[in-house]
């Protein structure tokens, strides 16, 4: 059937090489732009905290009613409602994972060790009131946001938009944001470090060991996001300092801060906090020039520290007091955040890009995995599903086992741009089958970011992509038969960002579009005109599945389903019944199989019905738009 259907379109068709190295800057650029505006939206957030602190006036008597999270909508046996627990309207929202929130209002959840009237907490309550407008504004500008928080070093947490907190089996709350990873990690700022180390004749025996000791101290606070350098520019640095002397140690300084400004400018290290640790017995005196060359004291480093729980990845930044008499002690007030869907963010790499067995990644810059097919970070237990121990910190190395001389994760955690072709093995059929693929890997940086992105092309699978063009009208036919369906997980129009079109399915919002019903609707041309290529050239296999389900030797015993997949996302499929359904059906149409001559004649029946689709397809991609609301649609798709 398709041999013959391309043959017949053979000239209207073209194939498209897929370039992997423009792919994946592509790719990158666009993760880029988004996680850009994720980190625009903290800031914003952490700069109104930071100045709702500052000009409010501590009170130790405050007294002030915030809505508790774990109170709200609650009375009291009266019908009167319990303190801190106002009435707050809460609606269900298939944004937000369909639980029921109030995208007008943030409220507060505050840990049951915590008192929840206690001074601290009313005054961070009131001052981060603040807050709200800045929570709303954010999500109105870009409606893809999801949680956005801030966590207070007092212990409450602000939550927008807002939700009923509902506690444990045993009424308690133990959540706590100060436990939780994305604050400790905001809140110490992943950073690279440089030691520096006076050897000179006076850093003899007790200071040597004082000095020894100040170091091993150090290390033992870095984490496994912080950059230290301790090895070969350790040893220039103490070359420079073999020498007492201010001007050696001048230039030891100076040779530091051309360290950190290296590696930032390349897109390595910890993109975040820089520090040089100076251990001498001696102060500097001609410091200040220095720091004026090389540091900037109104500069802003921020975290953007990738934490993938429940497959989610958060931007977080530290808060800190900005008035005069605490300024100098860098009083931290908490960490503010949003949530990144790692699901959103790969839904930039589209599969249908990329083939058959192609997929995209994502690995952090101490090359952990954030996104990988080979990741499965989560198991069920019961009914539940949950993360498996230690799934956050899985290294490229363990799913990539072909790159045994670690070319390509030496690579990407360096923030390089480049390719790389190897051998692989590759399971499928849920690991029942293996397959030997040449693939070739395509990586880069995701600029601003610490996260580097990978493309796999296999070669001979998904090298080209097949394009063909057919009109709106025969497109929208053939979409609407029964046994067709689209992938739900691809996102064909963009259904997310306008709350009147979270409800749609992706096929309600293809044919939406495509009839102009919905002028608001965002959706990937390109993929859509595959899909309607693929929709009309399949077509034929309808009549003819369902001719083999009405001829009772059309179909072996044991076959229930049969189903065609495009490089679109299309699948048409066919599920057969029993033979005595099949002859029953048969009968009812008054086509009885059992005669030979009659089985000829059914045949005969498909292959003309097909002849009259394959010419009808070949008419229309030959065809012109002919209403105005159809010129419309396929201008805005680039026809």
């Amino acid at each position: 059937l398709f041999l013959k259907k391309f043959k017949d379109i053979e000239g209207v068709v073209k194939m498209v090489e897929v370039d992997g190295e423009e792919l994946v800057k592509k790719f990158a650029e666009e993760m880029e732009e988004m996680l850009g505006r994720k980190m625009k939206s903290v800031k914003r957030l952490a700069e109104a905290a930071e100045d709702a602190d500052l000009y409010h006036e501590y009170n130790e008597t405050l007294e002030f009613d915030y809505y508790n999270s774990l109170l709200i909508n609650t009375v009291d046996e009266d019908g009167n409602p319990v303190p801190l627990g106002g009435e707050f309207q809460l609606e269900e929202n298939e944004h937000f994972s369909k639980l029921r929130v109030n995208t007008d209002q943030s409220n507060i959840q505050v840990p049951t060790n915590v008192y929840n009237k206690d001074p601290d907490i009313l005054n961070g309550a009131y001052m981060s009131e603040a807050l709200n407008d800045v929570f709303t504004e954010n999500f109105r500008k870009d409606p893809t946001l999801t949680w956005q928080y801030f966590g207070s070093a007092t212990g409450f947490f602000r939550l927008y938009p807002g939700i009923k907190w509902t506690p444990d089996e045993n009424g308690v709350v133990t959540f706590d944001c100060r436990n939780r990873n994305w604050y400790i990690q905001a809140a110490t700022s992943p950073k690279d470090v440089v030691i520096v180390v006076d050897v000179s004749g006076s850093m003899k025996g007790l200071r040597l060991t004082i000095a020894k000791h100040t170091i091993n101290t150090i290390l033992d606070t870095l984490g496994e996001n912080d950059f230290v350098n301790v090895i070969a520019h350790f040893k220039l640095l103490v070359d420079e300092l073999h020498v007492k002397g201010e001007g050696r140690v001048k230039n030891a300084m100076k040779e530091s801060f051309k360290i950190l400004n290296e590696a930032a400018a390349q897109g390595q290290g910890s993109l975040c906090n820089q520090a040089i640790m100076l251990i001498t017995d001696g102060a500097m005196e001609d410091f200040q020039d220095v720091f004026e060359e090389f540091n900037w004291p109104e500069r802003r480093l921020f975290n953007t520290q990738a934490q993938s729980l429940l497959l989610m990845t958060s931007v977080a930044m530290p808060v800190f007091s900005k008035k005069k008499e605490t300024l100098s002690h860098g009083i931290l007030l908490g960490v503010v955040g949003t949530d990144v869907a790692l699901r959103e963010l790969m839904r930039l790499a589209p599969r249908y890009k990329l083939g058959v067995h192609g997929y995209a990644y994502l690995i952090t810059n101490n090359g952990y995995i954030l996104s990988h097919p080979d990741l499965r970070p989560l198991y069920k237990e019961g009914k539940k599903l949950k993360p498996k121990p230690n799934y956050n910190s899985v290294d490229l190395s363990e799913v990539e086992w072909e790159d045994t001389e670690e070319k390509l994760r030496t690579a990407m955690v360096k923030g390089e741009t480049g390719t790389l072709s190897l051998d692989v093995r590759t399971s499928v059929d849920k690991g029942r089958r293996v397959m030997f693929l040449k693939n070739d890997y395509f990586y880069t940086i995701i600029n601003e970011t610490p996260f580097s992105l990978g493309i796999v092309l296999t070669q001979g699978y998904g090298q080209y992509i097949f394009i063909g063009n057919v009109s709106v009208e025969e497109g929208l036919h053939d979409l609407e038969a029964p046994d067709l369906i689209i992938a739900s997980e691809w996102t064909y129009c963009e259904t997310d960002i306008d709350p009147d079109h979270r409800k749609l399915t992706q096929l309600e919002a293809v044919k939406r579009y495509l009839t102009g019903k919905d002028a608001d609707l965002e959706c990937d041309a390109l993929l859509i005109e595959q899909t309607l290529f693929d929709a009309v050239v399949t077509a034929p296999m309808e009549a003819y599945w369902t001719a083999l389900m009405l001829n009772t030797s059309g179909v072996d015993e044991g076959i229930e389903t049969a189903f065609l997949g495009t490089r679109s996302g299309l699948m048409r499929f066919q599920r057969y019944t029993g033979i005595e359904k099949r002859i029953g059906k048969a009968l009812i149409l008054g086509t009885l199989p059992a005669v030979k001559n009659d089985q000829q004649l059914e045949s005969d029946k498909i292959n003309s019905y097909c002849h009259r689709v394959y010419h009808r397809i070949i008419l229309t991609l030959n065809s012109t738009f002919k209403s105005s609301r159809e010129m419309k649609v396929s201008k805005q798709m680039g026809f």
